[in-house]
């Protein structure tokens, strides 16, 4: 288990203890009760429907083979290199380049493309893109990002619940005084800000996961470290407006790229690692796999 595993490990139980700590606050062990077994309903619906969500939102057809034998070839290709069964291919009609994966468990992974990105990018750039897309679908990080998702929408929702408790008011003599009053507004204030925090950070670990596991299995993280720099361009250029209409901000983890910029503060909120660090990773990724393969040669070389 690598760093970012761990990381995300790590962020995943805070954020469930963050939860259960609000629901104690809320409504004490019962509460906290509660808010379990919200989050895992929630949970459980989001990881089982948000594969068809998100193809519905964005309008994705299936792509037969006859349809796109070469784009087929290529999925299916990198899709044994990474060990799991083939995904459905789509194409989703827009305008930003984008390739995305969805699907509950690599069984029912779902590869789409934009036709956009498509244009854009070379055949090897194209494939490093894919195989960071299927790089989700075998670390599993639909799974991963669901539940993350639901956790801190759960967290915002107990939020917005509490906040109905200092509407209606408490009175001094209750158990727990102010101390508890105190900390409960505490929690309402900070604990939605935190668990966006944390579920940004966890998407921005397995952006690095998927990087590192799609050049691997591609063998060309040199081509993913060009095609992130050149859809990193192509989104300056791209209109605001054009951005708005066609990306939900809600999905914008999906996006190889992310597309919705902004100053400092919506960095902290971003799904996404800086490109230029992406692209460093994989330059150094490639010089370790090209020093693995000249170590090699000079082996099979050496009398």
């Amino acid at each position: 288990m690598n760093w970012n595993s761990i990381k995300t490990a790590l962020l995943l139980g805070f954020l469930t203890g963050l939860l259960l700590l609000f629901g104690k606050l809320l409504g004490g062990n019962a509460g906290m009760v509660i808010a379990l077994f919200m989050a895992a309903i929630m949970n459980f619906g989001s990881w089982y429907f948000s594969d068809k969500i998100v193809l519905s939102m964005y309008g994705v057809k299936l792509l037969s083979e006859e349809e796109a034998p070469w784009l087929h070839e290529m999925v299916e290709r990198l899709a044994k290199n990474a060990g799991i069964p083939k995904p459905k291919v789509g194409i989703a009609p827009m305008d930003v380049p984008n390739a995305f994966a969805t699907g509950r468990n690599p069984e029912h992974g779902v590869v789409v493309v934009t036709p956009t990105i498509v244009e854009i990018l070379d055949r090897d750039e194209l494939e490093g893109v894919l195989a960071h897309e299927i790089s989700h679908i075998k670390n599993r990080d639909t799974l991963i990002q669901a539940v993350a998702a639901t956790l801190a929408g759960a967290i915002t929702t107990l939020a917005n619940m509490a906040q109905w408790f200092f509407i209606f008011g408490r009175r001094d003599d209750e158990e727990g005084g102010w101390a508890e009053t105190i900390g409960l507004l505490a929690m309402v204030i900070v604990a939605p800000i935190a668990a966006a925090l944390i579920q940004m950070a966890i998407s921005r670990a397995r952006e690095y996961k998927a990087d590192e596991t799609g050049g691997i299995i591609s063998g060309k993280p040199e081509a993913l470290a060009s095609a992130l720099k050149k859809l990193e361009e192509y989104s300056r250029r791209i209109p605001e407006e054009l951005v708005r209409q066609e990306v939900n901000p809600a999905t914008s983890h999906l996006f190889i790229v992310n597309p919705l910029k902004g100053d400092f503060i919506a960095s902290l909120f971003s799904t996404h690692p800086p490109t230029e660090k992406r692209v460093a990773r994989l330059l150094e990724l490639a010089r370790k796999l090209f020093g693995r393969i000249r170590e090699t040669f000079w082996k099979w070389g050496t009398p």
